[in-house]
């Protein structure tokens, strides 16, 4: 026989994203817990809304599944004496089991032969345990904040008001915050009253009888139908971010989609800033008319009655009124200075109190980016572009519009910075610099934004080495890692073409003044190896293997978008024929581990056998010819002139002793394998490909 479970925990209203957090915890406790306790069942189901977090666990099973324990005891050379009566040792753990000490059994294994009690438990009926579980179940969600109230000692996200637990139509006393659950929970907060729950699964219906649509799918559903509609009866688009969506979903219980509109002389503001407004603020959704221009318009999704939607929509007319106002205000304020006004007063703002303020990290950047563009040969206009807004990057983080809407920093840059007469190339790397801002975003298009962007990084994560906080575990409260990996991806997919230890070098340097103590050439191998690990990282979500990666990275680092594609081309290789360069990896470790690099590789021909002098001419057709391709990135031909020399070093080891009694043809021959090692060294450590 199996019956629905139903748990509900209500409570005041809960933030909404560590709302989603907590019903992933919830279903995944549950089948913990259900599993644990011997309970069979059917689909789990979770279910949350602002006052409630819910569980329904179809047909699960009246009784526990009997279960049969084994216990091992004590070595039967100490449970039985010389006669085979069972000793005090005996009798004690098979009382300590409940079994009868007629009942141990002997079985032998590696260790030796020990007495084991069998344990027959049957199972309990579910009601017996479903009320701990339950209890356990509610108190084990994690919150990233919680509260105590009144004058309990249980703590929640919020003060948790009732609880709903049933066992198919019978109330389960489930004890939780001082609570005992029944059957009765609590519709919509103004339209529904009490709701009597019948049975367990009877919850979702008898809730939308109360105004509250308690499954999150169906809410999403409804409002992204909405939104949908009521756009398009304005002859519009709605503008759905993702994140907005997502929690005006757990903000409503009963969601009603209406349009509001606002003053179109609000629409000369830039439109990250009304949508930040509407969105961030205030959790509305923009419209944009077909041609992508931003109406004067907005979406509102409300929890209130959908008979009085009219009055509700002048109430958040009015809010958002006041909110444009502000930022118009703010930025006609930004607008009666150019851009350049403002960098003067980062002097005053600190960066890191170690580090500086921000004026002096924008030299530093400066700085940084014209010795980036040397290293690459970047074009003079690019350069320029560059310096351009390396001096102008930060500026906006003292405008109005930025300390009100932070996450605008870069963007309000931009638009300032054409409004004081820069060139659109400058106001496009002042934005970008940020980039990527976080996984997925998209790299700076353009080669200044890429310097700039690089150039802020950079300094960033050097400076905090310098004083002892890098990272550590899953702590990066300066998001190292994101600025390293942003760099790295910069280089390997944006074209960067920049060499990892000189512009390391080049920051460290920039910090002479502000850390005259500084340990440089220490910081500068932490930094490094600090990079290594995300490149470690990002090639090995890209699908290379762990060895390919070490092979690769054992010999070039620095260049961090040949060293990408060195691993590409030897992963594809060693796909295309595993065993090939697996006999390539113990060639190379046998020479290796023979080779002396004391005696150079100038190997007398004159003394060669046939196999060696074949090996020689080999090597110095490949050395040339390797050397070439790689200079030209051609890695895949590099691969196939490597491979190629299989036979001859085969050959070789099969009829040469390489350590001949005579000196002179032992250290000729070690000559020439060091040459080897050297060739096969330009492209890859071969010998960290695991055999």
């Amino acid at each position: 026989m199996v019956r629905d479970l139903l748990f509900e925990i209500g409570a005041e209203e809960m933030p909404s994203a560590p709302l989603y957090a907590a019903l992933e915890q919830v279903r995944d406790k549950a089948v913990e817990l259900l599993g644990a306790a011997r309970l069979a069942h059917g689909e789990v189901a979770v279910f949350g809304a602002p006052r409630r977090i819910a569980l329904l666990v179809r047909d699960v099973a009246e009784r526990q599944d009997d279960a049969q324990e084994r216990y091992r005891g004590p070595a039967a050379s100490q449970a039985y004496d010389e006669h085979g009566n069972p000793t005090p040792a005996a009798v004690g753990f098979a009382r300590s089991k409940g079994v009868p000490v007629e009942a141990l059994v002997r079985e032998s294994g590696e260790g030796g032969e020990y007495v084991w009690a069998v344990v027959q438990r049957t199972g309990l009926p579910a009601q017996e345990i479903l009320p701990d579980l339950l209890s356990n179940l509610a108190e084990s969600i994690a919150w990233p904040k919680t509260m105590r109230w009144g004058s309990g000692e249980a703590r929640f996200i919020r003060p948790v008001r009732w609880l709903v637990a049933l066992f198919g139509d019978e109330v389960l006393p489930v004890e939780f915050a001082g609570l005992v659950a029944g059957r009765k929970s609590q519709g919509h907060r103004f339209l529904g009253g009490d709701v009597d729950i019948e049975c367990a699964g009877a919850y979702l219906e008898a809730l939308r009888g109360a105004w509250v649509v308690a499954d999150g799918n169906e809410r999403a559903a409804v409002i992204k139908d909405g939104v949908s509609r009521v756009a398009s009866e304005l002859g519009g688009v709605p503008v759905v971010p993702e994140k907005t969506f997502l929690e005006v979903v757990n903000l409503v219980e009963h969601p009603t989609v209406a349009a509001g509109r606002f003053d179109e002389s609000f629409l000369r503001v830039p439109r990250e800033v009304l949508e930040e407004a509407m969105e961030s603020h205030q959790r509305y959704f923009p419209v944009e008319s077909v041609d992508g221009t931003l109406m004067p318009a907005f979406l509102v999704v409300h929890n209130g009655d959908p008979s009085l939607t009219p009055a509700i929509v002048a109430g958040h007319e009015r809010v958002i009124r006041a909110r444009l106002a502000d930022a118009a205000f703010f930025y006609d304020e930004d607008l009666k200075h150019p851009l350049e006004w403002y960098v003067g007063r980062l002097d005053g703002i600190v960066f890191h109190q170690k580090l500086g303020s921000l004026g002096e990290k924008v030299e530093r950047i400066e700085r940084l980016v014209r010795l980036l563009a040397e290293q690459i040969g970047a074009e003079p206009q690019d350069e320029a572009h560059a310096l351009r807004a390396a001096h102008l990057c930060k500026a906006d983080l003292v405008t109005h519009a930025v300390v009100e809407f932070t996450s605008l920093q870069g963007v309000m840059g931009s638009y300032y910075a054409l409004a004081s007469g820069e060139s659109p190339a400058v106001a496009q790397a002042i934005v970008e610099h940020y980039r990527p801002r976080y996984a997925g975003d998209a790299l700076p298009e353009t080669m200044p934004g890429m310097l700039v962007s690089v150039a802020d990084k950079l300094d960033t994560i050097c400076g905090i080495h310098a004083i002892g906080q890098a990272p550590t575990g899953s702590s990066d409260p300066f998001a190292l890692r994101r600025f390293a990996i942003g760099i790295i991806l910069m280089a390997m997919e944006g074209g960067l073409p920049i060499h990892l230890g000189r512009a390391i070098g080049d920051a460290i340097d920039g910090y002479a003044e502000v850390l005259p103590d500084l340990d440089a050439p220490a910081v500068a191998a932490e930094v490094k190896e600090f990079f290594l690990g995300r490149l470690r990282v990002v090639l090995r979500e890209r699908g290379y293997a762990y060895d390919t990666i070490d092979a690769v990275l054992d010999v070039e680092s620095d260049d961090l978008a040949d060293a990408a594609a060195r691993c590409a081309a030897l992963q594809e290789a060693r796909d295309a024929d595993p065993e090939l360069f697996e006999d390539l990896a113990i060639a190379f470790r046998r020479a290796a581990n023979l080779a002396d690099t004391s005696l150079g590789e100038d190997a007398d021909a004159g003394i060669m056998g046939a196999e060696e002098r074949a090996l020689a001419e080999a090597l110095e057709s490949a050395d040339a010819t390797v050397r070439g391709f790689l200079e030209r990135g051609m890695h895949s031909a590099v691969l196939e002139h490597l491979a190629a020399l299989r036979p001859h070093i085969d050959a070789f080891f099969e009829a040469v002793l390489v350590m001949d009694e005579d000196r002179t043809l032992r250290e000729n021959r070690l000559r020439l394998l060091n040459r080897f090692v050297r060739v096969f060294s330009r492209f890859a450590d071969f010998g960290r490909i695991a055999a």
